[in-house]
């Protein structure tokens, strides 16, 4: 079995951020601004390690060996272009500049959305947030993106590899059909994407899709997930994390119960492997509280994104779902055996594996428990 944390990269600074909310500024400050709203809600939520700027080579270089002693394989990184990269320090300064980087695989997942104000938004601010980075690929433009990708990354020693091809995974796939032109132009370009790899010396590209439950039923999915592998060409699915994915995350306000959640999504990833045309790599979701995102002084109540239910950390249940995946992976060809977890730093969506000072290395010594018996 393989094991991959995704990674969120905003806690270093950028000058697009500098430009936006002032020099040095960081989602660190959300973390240190944020409260609890409820009787039982766990704000603020500290890093153990401080707050760390995760551009330097020396912070990655201990989450790359905490990752790597407690059973990891890679971490897929949120990857951000618009009309160049973002936020990618973490990525390029910190990761690739480790002294052990190679302890860690790594993969890109290029988050291909537009960036909204929400750091923070009001109650009111979700309903029509602004737009501060487009995301503008288009069919004319992406090949530069291609080009970059496969010169910085994909061709990079310990760039994480799935059935012996470099993966890489595209998060909002129904805004990636419609802005390259319909299923046939999507697949046309990832065709090209294909090609420039195997000139550059590569085996081609393993091609994910990030997938939700309810993607087949408009005007959710610009076309059905079958077309997505037949006809768009992508080798297999998996999810980014399980909030808001079934039905509990609708029924109960403001909390939800870890060990529900996880038997709704047991479900959605049974029905997942069973009836997608391709390999599903099922993901386990550490905990969830996006109200760091939220100015604090509003009312916290269900709303559009960020006002959504909290789900406390359970490190039973976490351990438990850990099982249960397993279990429905135990048939599965050994490179379908994918593990994903959500995430190894999603701090202001309270999603994390790194240690805080409330649980420590908990949630990482439950992996490295697991890997001993699933290595």
């Amino acid at each position: 079995m393989q094991t991959a944390a995704y990674y969120f990269p905003n806690f270093h600074t950028d000058v697009r951020n500098d430009k936006y909310h002032g020099p040095g500024w960081t989602e660190w400050e959300l973390m240190k601004c944020a409260r609890p709203h409820f009787h039982g809600q766990r704000q603020p939520r500290i890093p153990l390690w401080g707050y760390e700027d995760e551009s330097l080579p020396e912070a990655m270089a201990k989450k790359i060996d905490a990752a790597a002693d407690h059973g990891l394989d890679a971490f897929v990184f949120d990857w951000y272009w618009y009309d160049g990269p973002y936020l990618a320090k973490a990525l390029d300064e910190g990761f690739l500049k480790a002294p052990n980087r190679n302890r860690l695989k790594f993969a890109l997942m290029w988050a291909n959305h537009d960036w909204h104000d929400r750091h923070p938004t009001s109650y009111i601010g979700t309903l029509n947030a602004p737009t501060i980075f487009p995301w503008s690929s288009t069919p004319d433009t992406i090949g530069w993106v291609w080009d970059y990708i496969i010169k910085h990354y994909l061709t990079q020693p310990n760039y994480w590899r799935v059935g012996g091809k470099p993966y890489f995974s595209i998060y909002a796939v129904k805004r990636f059909i419609q802005q390259m032109g319909g299923s046939q132009g999507a697949a046309g370009v990832l065709n090209c994407l294909r090609e420039k790899a195997v000139k550059a010396g590569l085996p081609g590209v393993h091609l994910n899709a990030v997938w939700y439950d309810n993607l087949d039923d408009r005007p959710f999915s610009e076309c059905a997930t079958y077309f997505w592998s037949h006809e768009v060409g992508f080798d297999s699915y998996t999810s980014y994390n399980s909030a808001g994915a079934t039905p509990v995350w609708s029924r109960k306000f403001p909390f939800v119960e870890y060990c529900e959640a996880a038997e709704e999504y047991l479900g959605l990833a049974d029905r997942a492997l069973k009836k997608l045309e391709v390999p599903y790599f099922p993901v386990v979701t550490a905990g969830w509280d996006s109200s760091p995102r939220t100015v604090q002084s509003d009312v916290y109540r269900f709303g559009n994104y960020p006002f959504l239910p909290i789900m406390e950390t359970d490190i039973a249940g976490f351990r438990d779902l850990l099982e249960q995946l397993a279990a429905l992976l135990r048939d599965r060809r050994p490179e379908e055996q994918i593990l994903f977890f959500n995430a190894w730093n999603e701090w202001t969506e309270g999603s994390y594996l790194e240690p805080d000072t409330f649980n420590g290395f908990k949630l990482l010594e439950e992996i490295k428990s697991f890997r001993t018996i699933h290595p």
